[in-house]
């Protein structure tokens, strides 16, 4: 399906609208969660051209794309990255996509310099249009990630290894999810490294590293000052993006459900994040 967007407040002229593609139904449907009793019956959030001076913080995966059976086999839409690109200039630069992956693995999908993007849960950061990432912080122990190793080799897991830390995926054992969360924990406390559990996967990283305080860092800066921070994601690391929007008068928006979360406003999955994006 072809639809016409354009950036909002700029006079209607046909010069500036855009044309973007974005298929349906990809891949796995996030929209198949089901609720449950103590599931917050959240209002979609007003459209992005109605919020003054906007600023938007994006999760990757389950937000921008589906999940997948393993991290290198998501399929981003076509036009995905000319709709985020589009969506930036129409901000004056005001949006970043904000994921757990390294920011490595967010350009071999993301191949653009027209996006601030942020990887390893905030502990990367390229500003859109630079060429240089900001420094990461302390790499993780080299013992720690040997023990890693080890554990995933003996329970048939795969380990991704970012920068700074690394990630046990179960998605594809989901019976040995007790298992890795209790690792997880038993490593990250013997090594001083904070836990981070999501959807299928527990991380291990050094601590003082979360989605909310890159959304504070990049308030702080100029072109972020003295806007309205909406933070969308779907999985748990996101709660901490959707606090630090709230801190800075904004809020956040829960894609898919979840029954305890600080978002105030929810979209169904990731078709209809690309469909509120296409909003401005």
């Amino acid at each position: 399906m072809i639809r016409q967007v354009r950036c909002p407040n700029n006079g209607g002229t046909e010069g500036s609208r855009r044309t973007f593609f974005i298929p349906y139904r990809m891949g796995i449907d996030s929209s198949a969660e089901t609720f449950t009793a103590g599931t917050p019956r959240l209002p979609p959030p007003p459209l992005p051209g109605t919020i003054e001076r906007l600023s938007i913080f994006l999760d990757f995966d389950g937000t921008l794309v589906e999940l997948a059976a393993a991290p290198h086999a998501i399929r981003l839409a076509p036009g995905l990255v000319p709709l985020l690109e589009h969506a930036a200039a129409c901000l004056e630069g005001r949006l970043a996509v904000v994921s757990g992956r390294a920011l490595a693995d967010l350009d071999q999908f993301l191949v653009t310099r027209r996006l601030t993007l942020s990887g390893s849960h905030g502990g990367e950061l390229r500003l859109a249009a630079a060429d240089a990432e900001a420094p990461p912080g302390s790499a993780f122990p080299k013992r720690a990630h040997l023990e890693a190793s080890a554990f995933a080799a003996a329970h048939g897991l795969l380990l991704e290894t970012k920068p700074l830390g690394f990630a046990f995926h179960y998605r594809q054992a989901p019976a040995a999810g007790a298992a890795v969360e209790a690792f997880a924990r038993r490593l990250g406390a013997h090594y001083g490294l904070q836990v981070k559990s999501g959807k299928m996967v527990a991380e291990l990283m050094p601590p003082g590293i979360d989605k909310g305080g890159i959304v504070a860092s990049l308030m702080a800066t100029p072109g972020f000052q003295n806007s309205t921070p909406v933070f969308i994601g779907d999985d748990v690391t996101d709660e901490d993006g959707f606090r630090a929007a709230v801190a800075h008068g904004g809020f956040g928006v829960l894609v898919g459900s979840r029954a305890a979360t600080a978002a105030t406003a929810r979209l169904d999955d990731v078709n209809a994040v690309h469909k509120w994006l296409e909003g401005l």
